[in-house]
């Protein structure tokens, strides 16, 4: 790991068994305060899901928790020790400044370089395992019903981040031309590929294009910082804008009927088949998520090998990566679930367990937003929010003018930005039956990455 990936000293509690104590108490004071009368006025306007994912990132930014962090006084003192005098070298700012001026290596410094294992386990194993017990009781010919708006706001997306780069690019050349600099010894475009790569597709197509364009791992490390937290401060007004999605509707002129007459079905159905959860329905609903999860994670390991060894061109479609067929297992076998009796535990929680798990992620993903970590580099930021508002601003014109529900341009958006990993959040935020609509437009992004973050490069090769 890099050093300009890390934007936290050592946090308080550096420990994942104690920092997952500390983002379950987060979310059950959260839930507490939410079902209170005095409280119902703040969760009307700000959702709960919201503060699930901003709390543990002001906790990140303040140093009590981190999802990546180091040693600062143990690391100067070995520095001090190896290269001698390190002097004003006191703080995080300082001993980035020094590594890179003398360009240390990772290896020089690797053992005092810390991080958590949440986020890991949460998305690879809470993940899958949620899509599983969400998929299991999905009314499918009524996500058909959705209609093409979703494809076109996915698509509408898409486009939007091809060409917000090198608009963005082409705002700054007039606006402040100073920024568009090389950073560490490359091309500026050449890195900002690499947040295309991960804003259409995800890690498979960012790789991709970190290899095409030979982006330096340090580089590479900033933009992966760049592309976190501009995409996770998009992703909190997204979910700000779910407690007020009938009103944005209305600005659309929306028909949202066949969203609504989904979860109402859906609802219908879990009053119909509910009962008192026994002992045997949550350890079966758990043998199910988590069976069901390894399946994905042996068919994952393995399909993601054969593919990269066997058929390489595959590998641009996304189709390489083992996360991308863990989750299409999960999904695919979620699915087939719903047309068998095992549909009928909807009635024991399914989908509240699946829920809980969501949150458990959607935490786990807030941590990795260190606030610090804008300030440290301010200019690229900003290019990178140029870059999303045009996105936005596309959405919301297409959205206008076709008169789509704002659940399609919140997911759309998503299932490029934040692919696998946040759509379904995004989603289930509107219901939990709708989860799986994120799912099979993320996996359209798999699919595009690599080809539109190509075009997205050029375009900005040829305007820088």
């Amino acid at each position: 790991m890099n050093i300009s990936e890390i934007s936290s000293d050592i946090p308080l509690f550096a420990n994942d068994t104690i920092i997952f104590g500390v983002l379950a108490v987060t979310l059950a004071l959260i839930f507490y305060s939410s079902s209170l009368p005095q409280f119902s006025k703040f969760y009307k306007i700000v959702p709960a899901l919201l503060l699930c994912y901003f709390i543990p990132s002001v906790l990140s930014s303040v140093g009590l928790i981190a999802d990546k962090w180091i040693d600062v006084s143990a690391t100067i003192q070995h520095l001090q020790s190896v290269y001698g005098n390190l002097e004003g070298v006191t703080n995080l700012n300082t001993l980035k400044e020094y590594i890179v001026a003398h360009n240390i290596e990772a290896a020089s410094y690797s053992q005092f370089i810390g991080g958590s294992k949440l986020y890991y386990m949460a998305s690879r194993f809470l993940l899958p395992a949620s899509l599983v017990l969400l998929t299991m009781s999905i009314d499918l010919k009524g996500v058909f019903k959705l209609g093409s708006k979703a494809l076109i706001m996915f698509l509408t997306a898409t486009v939007g981040v091809m060409i917000g780069g090198p608009l963005a690019i082409l705002f700054f050349n007039y606006v402040a031309p100073d920024i568009l600099i090389e950073v560490e010894g490359t091309e500026l475009w050449k890195g900002l590929s690499t947040v295309a790569g991960s804003w259409i597709g995800g890690g498979a197509n960012q790789l991709a294009m970190k290899e095409q364009w030979e982006v330096s791992d340090s580089l590479f490390s900033i933009m992966a910082v760049v592309d976190v937290l501009v995409a996770e401060v998009w992703m909190a007004f997204l979910l700000l804008g779910v407690a007020k999605s009938d009103k944005i509707d209305n600005y659309f002129k929306a028909d949202n009927s066949s969203i609504t007459a989904l979860k109402n079905k859906m609802e219908k159905f879990t009053l119909d088949t509910a009962r008192v959860p026994s002992f045997n329905d949550l350890i079966i609903l758990l043998g199910i998520g988590f069976g069901v999860t390894s399946i994905g994670h042996i068919v994952g390991d393995n399909l993601g090998v054969w593919i990269k060894e066997n058929a390489p061109l595959l590998v641009d479609f996304g189709l390489g990566s083992s996360f991308f067929w863990l989750i299409i297992t999960a999904t695919t076998i979620g699915i087939i679930l719903s047309f068998t009796k095992i549909k009928s535990y909807e009635g024991a929680g399914a989908s509240k367990i699946g829920t809980v798990f969501i949150y458990i992620l959607v935490a786990s993903i807030g941590m990795k937003m260190n606030l610090n970590a804008i300030v440290e580099n301010i200019s690229l930021f900003a290019i990178g929010f140029v870059w999303m508002i045009i996105h936005v601003g596309l959405l919301f014109i297409v959205a206008k003018i076709i008169k789509a529900p704002y659940f399609f341009l919140a997911v759309g958006s998503k299932a490029n930005i934040g692919g696998a990993a946040s759509a379904p959040v995004v989603a289930g935020a509107f219901h939990p039956s709708l989860a799986p609509v994120g799912v099979l437009l993320a996996v359209l992004g798999y699919a595009l990455g690599t080809y539109a973050a190509f075009a997205c490069a050029l375009m900005m090769k040829w305007v820088s």
